[in-house]
């Protein structure tokens, strides 16, 4: 007998890559358990599947940064992380430990984080399911979508965390019709980018013939620095939730189409976000 969960959660991350640096991302979790069925007759029931799978998600890897163990391109020591861009660059962090999710492999994909998820939930099942299967995958592509991390130092929960992230969509009226071309502008202008507060910004520095930007702050579960190439990040003068994103994004439609009237509805990862529009 086979039990699956479709959508079960979503895991809201950021990970490191070689080429694009640090991206954030937004993946669905698929759940399906192989096994015998227990004296209620089930291999597992439904709302066990959803509290044990779902809260192990939450407690390991969402709202972290997700790091290729394998890769020769990261360094670790002293609670510090580097790695090593392809173009030259680097993206260095620090922070409390569970911040950090090392994965077992040379690359964050879908299928090396499914297994390192898989791995951890194999022990917390029951004896009579045999078999776990997990596929991670993107909402379907709608429109104009771009990927980005931040941090939060006045959040009291994982959004703290200043490396985590989202793949997020975003939708643009101007005077009341869908503006396709603004969207597309604007995701081209955050794509895999690091949406920065300007007051977060600590120091700027040199990595080779690379401008760097460090950003530092203290928050409840600790201290946090990044560091990561300048023309990476994107600053606004707010904490970038997603509220503060979404007007940003507006006054500046505002700022260069004057008398046009916006609405900018942007989207924190997967069916949630804010809306700002033209008083």
């Amino acid at each position: 007998m086979k039990l699956f969960v479709r959508q079960l959660t979503v895991m809201d991350f950021s990970y490191l890559h070689p080429v694009r640096g640090l991206v954030g991302e937004s993946w669905y979790l698929d759940v399906e358990l192989s096994g015998g069925l227990d004296e209620q007759g089930m291999v597992l029931d439904f709302g066990e599947v959803k509290r044990t799978v779902k809260q192990l998600v939450d407690e390991a890897f969402d709202h972290r940064l997700l790091a290729p163990a394998d890769h020769p391109a990261l360094s670790l020591g002293n609670g510090t992380l580097r790695f090593e861009l392809a173009h030259g660059g680097r993206i260095v962090h620090r922070g409390p430990e569970e911040a950090v999710r090392l994965i077992a492999h040379h690359e964050v994909t879908p299928r090396s984080v499914a297994d390192a998820i898989a791995t951890l939930l194999r022990t917390r099942l029951p004896a009579n399911v045999h078999r776990l299967k997990l596929h991670l995958h993107p909402e379907p592509e709608e429109g104009a979508f771009y990927h980005y991390s931040h941090g939060l130092k006045g959040h009291c929960g994982n959004c703290q965390r200043i490396a985590h992230g989202h793949r997020s969509r975003i939708e643009i009226l101007r005077d009341g019709r869908r503006a396709p071309d603004l969207e597309a502008r604007w995701a081209e202008r955050l794509r895999d980018g690091y949406i920065g507060t300007q007051g977060d910004l600590d120091a700027i520095t040199r990595h080779g013939d690379r401008t760097h930007f460090r950003f530092a702050y203290q928050a409840g579960q600790g201290r946090f620095e990044l560091e990561l190439p300048a023309e990476r990040c994107y600053l606004i003068d707010a904490e970038s939730t997603v509220e503060n994103i979404a007007r940003h994004i507006r006054l500046r439609l505002e700022h260069e189409h004057p008398g046009a009237r916006f609405q900018v509805r942007a989207f924190e990862g997967i069916g949630k976000g804010a809306v700002s529009e033209t008083p």
